[in-house]
């Protein structure tokens, strides 16, 4: 049995749990409030941030290291192409999206809005919020230009790619920070990612004191 350290609304525990889910591999989600630097935790982790994955007698942490880890120990269903230059684009979206857009939507939106709040590290910074709020547009048309291209994030077949990128606007999407009327083929791909069995478990979440949006684990929006 594996076993996962994560929050709810991470965007990095739930990208990891989207790929164990796809591979059907069993794991026990433990949640970890990280920013009270449990001991034991540290221990396992001493960056102190989630995820962190017991695996295989092995302590994993970085969520893209996990999810390569896992693909390479779990080859199908298969996230990574074969070919090099594909692989190398799935790993450039990949970081698109958990550094690029994470820093300039992720952070702004999610983290002002609920993070602190659920930590109890301050009020939200309006500024950051408004920021989030127009930097978001930049990335649905970004999105949406390569999915006017290609079926997929990265190409033909699902990928980690629209794994990282379903699992940061699944967040967002909890706390009604996406505009799903600005791209309809960016709408179409959501629907059909999330309409998957491996996103059952997150649109199960029910985070307290944060109710989901109605429309959230709605398969038709």
């Amino acid at each position: 049995m594996h076993r996962l350290y994560h929050v709810p609304l991470s965007p990095f525990c739930r990208k990891v749990r989207l790929v164990l889910a796809e591979k059907k591999i069993e794991v026990e989600l433990v949640e970890e409030r990280y920013w009270e630097k449990r001991k034991d935790f540290l221990l396992l982790n001493p960056a102190g941030m989630v995820p962190v994955l017991r695996a295989d007698g092995l302590v994993l942490a970085e969520s893209t290291a996990i999810c390569e880890y896992l693909e390479e120990m779990h080859p199908e269903p298969a996230l990574m192409p074969k070919k090099p230059g594909e692989r190398a684009e799935v790993r450039r979206l990949i970081f698109w999206f958990d550094d690029k857009f994470h820093r300039e939507v992720t952070a702004n939106l999610l983290y002002e809005r609920i993070n602190k709040k659920i930590t109890q590290s301050g009020h939200p910074d309006s500024g950051n919020v408004k920021a989030g709020s127009r930097n978001i547009k930049f990335h649905l048309d970004y999105m949406g230009w390569l999915l006017e291209q290609r079926r997929w994030l990265a190409g033909d077949k699902l990928t980690l790619a629209d794994f990282a990128a379903a699992a940061h606007l699944s967040c967002l999407d909890y706390i009604r920070d996406v505009d799903w009327d600005r791209s309809r083929v960016v709408r179409e791909w959501y629907a059909t990612i999330k309409s998957r069995p491996a996103f059952r478990s997150l649109l199960a979440d029910n985070i307290a004191g944060f109710p989901q949006p109605p429309h959230y684990a709605d398969l038709d929006f």
